[in-house]
Protein backbone atom coordinates (compact mmCIF):
# COMPACT_ATOMS: atom_id res chain seq x y z
CA UNK A 1 0.00 0.00 0.00
CA UNK A 2 2.68 2.77 0.29
CA UNK A 3 4.32 1.88 -2.71
CA UNK A 4 0.96 2.02 -4.25
CA UNK A 5 0.85 5.25 -2.33
CA UNK A 6 4.22 6.77 -3.63
CA UNK A 7 3.75 5.88 -6.99
CA UNK A 8 0.06 7.47 -7.37
CA UNK A 9 1.53 10.54 -5.97
CA UNK A 10 3.80 10.74 -8.43
CA UNK A 11 1.81 9.58 -11.47
CA UNK A 12 -0.81 12.65 -10.30
CA UNK A 13 2.31 15.04 -9.93
CA UNK A 14 3.74 14.68 -13.21
CA UNK A 15 0.00 13.70 -15.12
CA UNK A 16 1.59 10.36 -15.83
CA UNK A 17 -0.23 6.45 -15.56
CA UNK A 18 0.78 4.27 -12.67
CA UNK A 19 1.67 0.76 -14.25
CA UNK A 20 2.30 -1.96 -11.27
CA UNK A 21 4.67 -4.13 -11.83
CA UNK A 22 3.51 -7.40 -10.10
CA UNK A 23 5.86 -9.63 -11.76
CA UNK A 24 7.75 -10.90 -7.87
CA UNK A 25 4.59 -11.66 -6.44
CA UNK A 26 4.74 -14.67 -8.85
CA UNK A 27 7.57 -16.75 -6.44
CA UNK A 28 5.59 -15.03 -3.23
CA UNK A 29 4.58 -17.48 -0.43
CA UNK A 30 3.95 -15.33 2.59
CA UNK A 31 0.03 -13.30 2.98
CA UNK A 32 -1.91 -13.92 -0.06
CA UNK A 33 0.50 -11.91 -2.77
CA UNK A 34 -1.10 -9.26 -4.60
CA UNK A 35 -4.72 -7.95 -3.67
CA UNK A 36 -4.92 -4.32 -4.26
CA UNK A 37 -7.02 -4.50 -7.43
CA UNK A 38 -9.83 -7.13 -5.29
CA UNK A 39 -10.00 -5.62 -2.13
CA UNK A 40 -9.56 -1.74 -3.18
CA UNK A 41 -11.03 0.94 -6.01
CA UNK A 42 -7.16 0.79 -7.25
CA UNK A 43 -7.36 2.26 -10.79
CA UNK A 44 -3.94 1.73 -11.76
CA UNK A 45 -3.01 -0.91 -14.16
CA UNK A 46 -0.43 -3.85 -13.85
CA UNK A 47 2.74 -3.67 -16.25
CA UNK A 48 3.51 -6.24 -19.02
CA UNK A 49 6.97 -6.90 -20.25
CA UNK A 50 6.91 -4.72 -22.92
CA UNK A 51 5.81 -2.06 -20.79
CA UNK A 52 9.26 -2.54 -18.58
CA UNK A 53 11.59 -2.54 -22.12
CA UNK A 54 10.22 0.41 -22.94
CA UNK A 55 10.64 2.25 -19.90
CA UNK A 56 14.10 0.22 -18.89
CA UNK A 57 15.54 -1.23 -21.89
CA UNK A 58 18.05 -3.82 -21.43
CA UNK A 59 17.29 -3.59 -17.78
CA UNK A 60 14.14 -4.31 -17.47
CA UNK A 61 14.72 -7.95 -17.13
CA UNK A 62 14.05 -9.71 -13.66
CA UNK A 63 17.81 -10.86 -13.65
CA UNK A 64 18.79 -7.39 -14.84
CA UNK A 65 16.77 -5.53 -12.55
CA UNK A 66 18.26 -7.25 -9.99
CA UNK A 67 21.65 -6.95 -10.90
CA UNK A 68 22.17 -3.26 -11.17
CA UNK A 69 20.08 -2.99 -8.01
CA UNK A 70 23.68 -3.34 -6.16
CA UNK A 71 24.36 -0.36 -5.22
CA UNK A 72 28.20 -1.71 -6.33
CA UNK A 73 26.03 -0.94 -9.78
CA UNK A 74 24.33 2.50 -9.49
CA UNK A 75 26.51 4.13 -12.22
CA UNK A 76 25.52 1.47 -14.66
CA UNK A 77 21.61 2.07 -13.60
CA UNK A 78 19.46 3.75 -16.04
CA UNK A 79 18.50 7.35 -14.32
CA UNK A 80 14.71 6.49 -13.97
CA UNK A 81 15.77 3.58 -12.31
CA UNK A 82 15.48 4.91 -8.77
CA UNK A 83 16.59 2.79 -5.87
CA UNK A 84 15.39 3.86 -2.72
CA UNK A 85 18.84 5.47 -1.12
CA UNK A 86 17.56 4.42 2.94
CA UNK A 87 14.41 3.67 4.67
CA UNK A 88 13.51 7.17 5.71
CA UNK A 89 11.88 10.03 3.50
CA UNK A 90 14.05 10.78 0.83
CA UNK A 91 13.91 14.57 -0.99
CA UNK A 92 15.22 13.13 -4.29
CA UNK A 93 11.92 11.81 -4.86
CA UNK A 94 10.97 14.95 -6.23
CA UNK A 95 13.82 15.22 -8.83
CA UNK A 96 13.04 11.79 -10.46
CA UNK A 97 12.60 12.12 -14.07
CA UNK A 98 8.83 11.84 -15.43
CA UNK A 99 8.57 8.07 -16.72
CA UNK A 100 10.61 6.13 -13.47
CA UNK A 101 10.83 2.76 -12.33
CA UNK A 102 10.25 2.82 -8.76
CA UNK A 103 12.07 0.26 -6.56
CA UNK A 104 11.74 -0.11 -2.76
CA UNK A 105 9.52 0.10 0.46
CA UNK A 106 8.54 4.11 0.64
CA UNK A 107 7.86 3.84 4.43
CA UNK A 108 6.47 7.26 4.78
CA UNK A 109 3.20 9.52 4.44
CA UNK A 110 5.68 12.12 3.39
CA UNK A 111 5.54 10.73 -0.01
CA UNK A 112 2.04 10.90 -0.55
CA UNK A 113 0.71 13.69 1.81
CA UNK A 114 -0.25 15.91 -0.68
CA UNK A 115 -2.42 13.75 -2.49
CA UNK A 116 -4.04 12.11 0.45
CA UNK A 117 -7.33 12.45 -0.35
CA UNK A 118 -6.88 10.96 -3.55
CA UNK A 119 -5.29 7.85 -1.76
CA UNK A 120 -7.71 7.12 0.47
CA UNK A 121 -10.35 7.36 -2.12
CA UNK A 122 -8.29 4.84 -3.83
CA UNK A 123 -8.24 2.71 -0.91
CA UNK A 124 -11.90 2.41 -0.56
CA UNK A 125 -13.16 -0.94 -0.22
CA UNK A 126 -14.92 -2.38 -2.81
CA UNK A 127 -17.29 -4.60 -1.73
CA UNK A 128 -19.98 -5.14 0.65
CA UNK A 129 -19.56 -5.78 4.06
CA UNK A 130 -20.62 -9.28 4.94
CA UNK A 131 -23.51 -10.01 7.62
CA UNK A 132 -21.35 -10.00 10.75
CA UNK A 133 -19.12 -7.30 9.64
CA UNK A 134 -21.90 -5.25 9.52
CA UNK A 135 -22.64 -6.29 12.84
CA UNK A 136 -19.94 -4.81 14.56
CA UNK A 137 -19.51 -2.02 12.49
CA UNK A 138 -23.04 -1.02 13.45
CA UNK A 139 -21.79 -1.35 17.16
CA UNK A 140 -18.44 0.27 16.62
CA UNK A 141 -20.11 3.40 15.36
CA UNK A 142 -22.50 3.87 18.18
CA UNK A 143 -19.73 3.85 21.12
CA UNK A 144 -16.42 5.03 21.41
CA UNK A 145 -14.81 2.57 19.67
CA UNK A 146 -11.09 1.78 19.96
CA UNK A 147 -9.40 -0.68 17.42
CA UNK A 148 -6.37 -2.54 18.82
CA UNK A 149 -4.32 -4.59 16.59
CA UNK A 150 -2.16 -7.89 17.85
CA UNK A 151 0.41 -8.49 14.96
CA UNK A 152 1.76 -12.31 16.21
CA UNK A 153 2.21 -14.35 12.62
CA UNK A 154 5.41 -14.68 11.34
CA UNK A 155 6.24 -11.89 13.59
CA UNK A 156 6.26 -14.93 16.29
CA UNK A 157 6.59 -18.31 14.12
CA UNK A 158 9.23 -17.04 11.94
CA UNK A 159 13.22 -16.72 14.01
CA UNK A 160 14.71 -14.41 11.48
CA UNK A 161 11.32 -12.18 11.25
CA UNK A 162 11.42 -11.91 14.70
CA UNK A 163 14.78 -10.99 15.13
CA UNK A 164 14.19 -8.25 12.49
CA UNK A 165 10.52 -7.13 13.38
CA UNK A 166 10.18 -8.07 16.92
CA UNK A 167 6.53 -8.58 18.67
CA UNK A 168 4.82 -5.47 20.81
CA UNK A 169 5.52 -6.48 24.16
CA UNK A 170 2.31 -6.62 26.95
CA UNK A 171 3.60 -3.45 28.48
CA UNK A 172 3.29 -1.58 25.76
CA UNK A 173 -0.24 -2.79 24.74
CA UNK A 174 -1.04 -2.20 28.87
CA UNK A 175 0.65 1.56 28.41
CA UNK A 176 -1.69 2.39 25.43
CA UNK A 177 -4.77 1.03 26.72
CA UNK A 178 -3.78 2.96 30.08
CA UNK A 179 -3.59 6.40 27.61
CA UNK A 180 -6.18 5.85 25.64
CA UNK A 181 -8.70 5.26 28.23
CA UNK A 182 -7.65 8.32 30.02
CA UNK A 183 -8.61 10.38 27.41
CA UNK A 184 -11.98 8.55 25.99
CA UNK A 185 -14.96 8.66 27.86
CA UNK A 186 -16.10 5.20 28.09
CA UNK A 187 -13.79 3.47 25.48
CA UNK A 188 -14.98 0.02 23.68
CA UNK A 189 -12.32 -1.88 22.77
CA UNK A 190 -12.35 -4.28 19.78
CA UNK A 191 -9.43 -6.43 19.21
CA UNK A 192 -7.89 -7.64 16.25
CA UNK A 193 -5.31 -10.23 16.05
CA UNK A 194 -4.08 -12.78 13.37
CA UNK A 195 -3.66 -15.25 16.85
CA UNK A 196 -6.98 -14.16 18.69
CA UNK A 197 -6.73 -17.18 21.10
CA UNK A 198 -3.46 -15.79 22.37
CA UNK A 199 -4.61 -12.60 22.81
CA UNK A 200 -7.26 -13.54 24.80
CA UNK A 201 -5.20 -15.89 27.55
CA UNK A 202 -2.88 -13.38 27.42
CA UNK A 203 -4.21 -9.31 27.50
CA UNK A 204 -6.98 -8.51 29.79
CA UNK A 205 -9.05 -5.72 29.71
CA UNK A 206 -11.37 -3.81 32.34
CA UNK A 207 -12.97 -2.57 29.71
CA UNK A 208 -16.05 -3.50 27.57
CA UNK A 209 -13.80 -5.47 24.42
CA UNK A 210 -14.83 -7.86 21.40
CA UNK A 211 -12.36 -9.99 19.93
CA UNK A 212 -12.49 -10.00 16.34
CA UNK A 213 -11.12 -13.32 14.83
CA UNK A 214 -13.03 -14.57 11.92
CA UNK A 215 -11.91 -12.47 9.37
CA UNK A 216 -8.94 -14.86 7.91
CA UNK A 217 -7.73 -15.99 4.94
CA UNK A 218 -9.24 -13.83 1.61
CA UNK A 219 -11.47 -11.87 3.90
CA UNK A 220 -8.23 -10.97 6.65
CA UNK A 221 -8.82 -7.27 4.97
CA UNK A 222 -11.82 -6.72 6.79
CA UNK A 223 -10.16 -6.48 10.23
CA UNK A 224 -8.14 -3.01 8.44
CA UNK A 225 -11.30 -2.00 7.16
CA UNK A 226 -13.21 -2.14 10.69
CA UNK A 227 -10.17 -0.59 12.19
CA UNK A 228 -10.47 2.14 10.09
CA UNK A 229 -13.86 2.62 11.51
CA UNK A 230 -13.11 2.85 14.92
CA UNK A 231 -12.60 6.39 16.36
CA UNK A 232 -9.45 5.45 18.12
CA UNK A 233 -6.38 3.05 16.94
CA UNK A 234 -3.47 1.17 19.05
CA UNK A 235 -1.75 -0.22 16.46
CA UNK A 236 1.35 -3.24 16.60
CA UNK A 237 4.70 -2.58 14.45
CA UNK A 238 3.15 -3.77 11.52
CA UNK A 239 1.75 -2.02 8.43
CA UNK A 240 -1.30 -3.54 8.30
CA UNK A 241 -3.00 -1.95 11.47
CA UNK A 242 -0.71 1.47 10.26
CA UNK A 243 -2.80 1.50 7.27
CA UNK A 244 -5.95 0.80 9.12
CA UNK A 245 -5.62 3.68 11.46
CA UNK A 246 -4.36 6.16 8.60
CA UNK A 247 -7.57 5.38 6.70
CA UNK A 248 -9.65 6.39 10.02
CA UNK A 249 -11.28 9.49 9.59
CA UNK A 250 -12.92 10.51 12.39
CA UNK A 251 -11.09 14.05 13.10
CA UNK A 252 -10.39 13.78 16.63
CA UNK A 253 -8.53 10.53 16.41
CA UNK A 254 -6.09 9.09 19.33
CA UNK A 255 -3.83 7.05 17.25
CA UNK A 256 -1.18 4.75 19.44
CA UNK A 257 1.72 3.13 18.04
CA UNK A 258 4.79 1.45 19.17
CA UNK A 259 8.35 3.44 19.85
CA UNK A 260 10.07 -0.15 19.29
CA UNK A 261 9.25 -0.77 15.75
CA UNK A 262 12.25 -2.94 14.70
CA UNK A 263 13.92 -5.79 17.09
CA UNK A 264 17.08 -4.76 14.77
CA UNK A 265 17.14 -1.04 14.26
CA UNK A 266 20.56 -1.59 12.46
CA UNK A 267 18.60 -2.32 9.37
CA UNK A 268 17.78 1.05 9.31
CA UNK A 269 20.72 4.11 8.78
CA UNK A 270 19.44 6.70 11.19
CA UNK A 271 16.47 5.14 13.04
CA UNK A 272 15.35 8.46 14.77
CA UNK A 273 14.62 9.58 11.12
CA UNK A 274 12.78 6.23 10.16
CA UNK A 275 10.37 6.92 13.18
CA UNK A 276 9.86 10.40 12.19
CA UNK A 277 8.85 9.60 8.69
CA UNK A 278 7.05 6.29 9.11
CA UNK A 279 4.89 8.13 12.43
CA UNK A 280 2.79 11.00 11.68
CA UNK A 281 3.54 13.37 14.16
CA UNK A 282 -0.20 13.44 15.67
CA UNK A 283 0.25 9.86 16.32
CA UNK A 284 1.42 9.10 19.85
CA UNK A 285 4.83 6.89 20.42
CA UNK A 286 4.23 4.52 24.16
Amino acid sequence: MFQYAVGRAISLDYGVPLLLDISGFASYRLHLGFELHRVFNCPAEIANEANLRSLLGWQSSSLMRRVVSRSSMTAFRKKNFVIEPHYHFWDGIKNIPRDSYLVGYWLSVKYFKDRASEVRRDFAFKTPLSEKNAEIAAQISQVNAVGLHVRRGDYAKDPKTAATQGLCSLDYYRAAIYYVSERVEKPHFYVFSDDIDWVKTNLKLDFPCRFIGHNQGVESYNDMRLMSLCKHNIIANSTFSWWGAWLNDYTNKIVVTPQAWLANTDIVSDYKKFMDDLVPSDWVRL
